[in-house]
């Protein structure tokens, strides 16, 4: 998708004002409209600029746009939504341009039946991992319900052999107009048509396997590359990778949402892990070395330094998570002194001589 300026298209300042805006594009809508512009590019070059106005004119379109930029506009409005709320009479009023039934045909209008072209629904996949799922990354396959095209009648939603017909309410335009007396003026206003939905077409004999839809539920397989290091509740994008669009359009995106389960030995501080040790009385004063589990199998070996109480943190570097940002975290173990219990009468003898030494 060619990358579009609508500032350069209208040929105003990034910081230019509404009225600015509107003045520009009054002026080039009168050197490129149709009616009067006879140039084979005059049409594609009149709605350009109605995009572009589409969008400035809009606080909140625009906002998008600069923040965005074009395609992230795309992806968020359909061409009859980016349009909605510009009021064409009053810019075209005095230019004599056959009011805003015809402008509506230059904007939206490709021939009869040429229905609404939207962007497919973004979908939403909740993925658990495990801690060691984190510590390696790796490719999950993930089966997503969503709907794709019929098989049988290729997205039309017609039985094989048939085709879509013409609206006989609106004539196959798509939309219906209403017009409205006051006074000595008459006022037109153009709606969707509710009998065939604003396509211009309709289907005298629908597809049985999608009943008319054109579309089917059907289990998709995706492939999920999960980070080493992912954090809790991130999300992954997976670009149109969601429900295909509607009539063409371009299709939605996959947001998988990381759900990290908790692990019976090690809790994560950020890139760290932590463990908890249990280290017998005498240990924990003398000092001497215990073995502990690392998250992928294995075992590591851990100095107790004397005189270590409970709750004291000792640090083994590099056995922890990998980080996102690169490097990897290390080992945390937190030293929990145990009580001896089932003391044999030798053992209650030696504490009893060792709280005498101790005083």
């Amino acid at each position: 998708m060619a990358y579009k300026d609508y500032y350069k298209i209208l040929g105003v300042s990034r910081n230019a004002s509404k009225e600015e805006i509107k003045k520009a594009y009054r002026r080039l809508a009168l050197k490129y409209h149709p009616d009067r512009n006879k140039s084979p590019d005059a049409e594609e070059k009149f709605k350009e600029i109605s995009e572009a106005y589409a969008v400035l004119s809009d606080d909140e379109k625009r906002r998008q746009y600069d923040l965005l930029g074009h395609e992230g506009i795309g992806a968020r409005y359909s061409p009859e939504d980016l349009f909605r709320g510009i009021d064409f009479e009053d810019i075209f009023r005095d230019l004599g341009f056959g009011g805003f039934d015809r402008i509506f045909d230059l904007l939206f209008r490709r021939g009869p039946g040429a229905g609404h072209i939207g962007r497919g629904a973004d979908l939403r996949y909740d993925l658990e991992v495990g801690l060691e799922e984190v510590a390696r990354g790796g490719v999950v396959v993930l089966r997503i319900p969503t709907r794709e095209e019929c098989p049988v009648c290729k997205g039309t939603g017609a039985k094989p052999g048939t085709s879509k017909k013409a609206c006989p309410r609106c004539k196959g335009t798509g939309r219906i107009e209403h017009s409205r007396s006051s006074g000595y003026a008459t006022f037109i206003q153009v709606t969707p048509c509710n009998h065939c939905r604003g396509t211009g077409l309709i289907i005298e004999d629908p597809c049985r396997e999608c009943g008319g839809t054109g579309s089917v539920n059907v289990e998709r397989s995706v492939e999920v590359n999960i980070p080493p290091g992912v954090e809790d509740g991130s999300s992954l994008l997976l670009r149109g990778k969601g429900e295909p669009g509607v009539n063409g359009g371009p299709p939605g995106d996959l947001y998988v949402m990381i759900h990290v389960r908790p692990h019976p030995l090690f809790k994560r501080r950020g890139s760290d892990l932590l463990y908890e040790a249990g280290v017998n009385v005498v240990k924990a004063a003398l000092g001497g070395d215990i073995e502990v589990p690392t998250l992928l199998g294995g075992r590591v070996r851990i100095s107790i330094p004397p005189g270590t109480q409970t709750g004291t943190v000792l640090r083994r570097e590099g056995y922890g998570l990998p980080s996102v940002e690169g490097g990897r975290g290390d080992l945390l173990i937190k030293v929990r002194v145990e009580t001896p219990t089932n003391l044999t009468s030798r053992a209650r003898q030696l504490l009893r001589e060792l709280e005498k030494e101790l005083r």
